[in-house]
């Protein structure tokens, strides 16, 4: 368990951290970067949480997802691929795709790109969505100079997904969706 007494350290005031095997890095890091934006996708889930108007479903998959996220930056933040430190696992990414196609199956097929918005939940859930694209770029990156755990990218993606599911679940199962319209502004 963890335990965390003192919050202030003052270890952080020459820019740098440490990281979950105790070396020290830069805070501009790339694998500081990487799981710095999994942490602001977190507390944007925090967020859309906040606008599911009493929908336990998703509650508590987000709840349940908020907590994955916790680990995937744990396992960012110990470099490597493997050991004995907690690590995301496919079983994680296949109960999101399970998550999405029972979701999705109950929504009407697209025809068009959907604009980010309609309710609230959904606007937060498409806000999500794109913080999570930008920590899975941020992971593609850090895996291009460093070892990562391939699961912590289809985590990733799968996530994505599974969020824009979710922003048409929230949109009255699509109904609310506002559709992209071609050269509308012309």
């Amino acid at each position: 368990m963890v335990k965390l007494d003192v919050i202030t350290t003052r270890g952080g005031d020459a820019g740098e951290t440490s990281l979950g095997d105790g070396s020290r890095v830069r805070k501009d890091a790339l694998r500081v970067a990487a799981y710095g934006t999994v942490d602001e996708a977190n507390a944007t889930l925090g967020l859309l949480r906040l606008h599911l108007a009493g929908d336990a479903a998703a509650d508590a998959m987000l709840g349940r997802i908020q907590n994955e996220l916790f680990d995937l930056g744990a396992d960012l933040c110990v470099p490597g691929e493997g050991g004995d430190r907690l690590r995301v696992s496919d079983a994680q990414c296949l109960r999101l795709e399970t998550e999405v196609a029972e979701m999705n199956a109950a929504i009407p097929p697209l025809r068009s790109f959907v604009l980010p918005g309609g309710s609230a939940g959904a606007a937060h859930a498409h806000l999500a969505r794109t913080i999570i694209r930008r920590a899975e770029r941020d992971v593609v990156t850090l895996a291009s100079v460093e070892a990562v755990n391939p699961a912590v990218i289809r985590y990733l993606n799968r996530l994505s997904d599974h969020l824009f599911v979710l922003s048409r679940r929230l949109n009255d199962n699509g109904a609310a969706d506002t559709l992209w319209t071609p050269g509308a502004t012309r």
